[in-house]
């Protein structure tokens, strides 16, 4: 068990997922022309089965595949625009891709038929806001169901109405989705929890909720965070009063993704895979000596 990081084991249909040990890296596949960071670029298929097979490639743990875009400001995409543009890729990479798929969804249809279509993880964005039937869905697969915070809807959340103690809403809205999705059948040891990094949180707050990780930990369930090129990064990095630009965050992204590690994450959810998963295994080899290389 790494130090200050507990360990917890997940169970896929494919088997067991260890966190805790070390750090998992899950690669971001976005199929959508919407996404803040890369869409468009891989909206055709062969585009997105290619490039999940990069992911893989550059040392991926897990992929999180999603067909709608939850950027702020973004609006809802139909269930029947989101399964078209995601079983195609889910479909070509049955049998192809050996890391774990993670289907992002905030509809129990679509998890339902991702699953059916090689999915073993549930990622919700909503926290079972959006749909609750996920939490019933995840429990009949008997796969893992990751919660995030959200405060808000995607299209408003970052227009304002910001939480005046963010970690207080977000360990409340965290507490509540857990007891929704356990009341539903899914086992405790089957849940991950997300802060929410960038969802209805100012800039300011989501450096707070990385510092304060340790006590989202508490709660007792793995953590995910996800802080890939988003928005409070561009914000700090800005040049003459212009945000960076998504592709020029990639140094604040390696140290957000080093504070959340030291501060008890067990997955990273990122867009730059291989950069990544070096960062992690840095990281690594500060929280448990075992992971440092002998001389």
């Amino acid at each position: 068990m790494a130090l200050g990081r507990k360990t917890f084991r997940l169970k896929l249909p494919s088997g067991t997922l260890v966190l805790g040990e070390r750090t998992l890296v899950m690669g971001v596949l976005n199929v959508t022309p919407d996404s803040f960071s890369d869409g468009g670029e891989f909206l055709q298929p062969e585009r997105a089965i290619e490039h999940s097979l990069a992911i893989e490639r550059a040392g991926a743990n897990l992929l999180d595949v999603g067909g709608e875009s939850t950027r702020p400001g973004s609006a809802e995409t139909p269930a029947s625009v989101e399964l078209e543009r995601i079983l195609p890729v889910l479909e070509a990479l049955h049998g192809r891709i050996k890391i774990p798929i993670s289907v992002d969804t905030r509809r129990s249809t679509v998890a339902e038929i991702a699953l059916r279509a090689g999915a073993q993880i549930i990622n919700d964005v909503s926290g079972l806001k959006s749909d609750p039937r996920i939490a019933e869905a995840a429990a009949r697969w008997r796969v893992p169901l990751i919660l995030m915070h959200m405060r808000g809807e995607p299209r408003t959340m970052q227009a304002g109405g910001f939480a005046r103690d963010v970690m207080r809403d977000v360990l409340q809205g965290l507490r509540q989705s857990a007891a929704i999705a356990r009341k539903a059948g899914v086992s405790k040891s089957q849940i991950i929890l997300d802060p929410g990094i960038g969802f209805g949180k100012s800039f300011a707050q989501n450096y707070e909720l990385l510092q304060k990780l340790p006590q989202l930990a508490k709660l007792g369930y793995p953590l995910m965070v996800g802080t890939s090129r988003k928005g409070f990064l561009g914000a700090t990095l800005a040049r003459d009063g212009k945000p960076a630009p998504a592709e020029e965050r990639i140094w604040g992204t390696a140290t957000t993704v080093t504070a959340s590690i030291l501060n008890g994450a067990h997955i990273v959810r990122v867009h730059d895979v291989e950069e990544m998963v070096q960062v992690a295994r840095v990281a690594d080899c500060l929280l448990d000596p075992k992971q440092r290389p002998r001389n």
